[in-house]
């Protein structure tokens, strides 16, 4: 919130000393402006607990995806792998355990690495 702040503040700076090179400002511009700058803030500071909201919402649902595209993959490479000793196919035994183990890595992937792309991003 402090860059908002900072970035908002040198803003209000900048556009009001350029208004002061036209116009001098008088007390109820003043105090109108610090009542504009006071409704930005209140408005800005809900929107990050909610940006914050909606990143952690994110970040859980973006892990069921990986799991559930694990979960698929295991379940195709199983049935490649079946295939693959029931036909005598060293190829597809082959491609079975690829797939098997690239779904597993994805469903580990969504459990433990997922959930920590949280502690990564800023907290409100």
């Amino acid at each position: 919130m402090s860059k908002i702040t900072a970035t908002f503040d040198r803003a209000t700076e900048a556009v009001h000393n350029k208004l002061a090179s036209y116009i001098p400002m008088s007390k109820a511009s003043k105090i109108t402006k610090m009542m504009v700058s006071a409704l930005v803030v209140m408005t800005i500071a809900p929107m990050q607990v909610q940006a914050a909201a909606f990143i952690s919402e994110a970040i859980d649902i973006l892990g069921v995806v990986i799991i559930a595209i694990g979960g698929g993959l295991g379940i195709w490479g199983v049935v490649n792998l079946l295939e693959g000793y029931g036909n005598d196919n060293p190829g597809a035994k082959s491609q079975g355990i690829k797939q098997l183990m690239a779904g597993l890595g994805l469903i580990l992937l969504g459990i433990f690495a997922i959930p920590e792309l949280e502690t990564l991003l800023p907290t409100a």
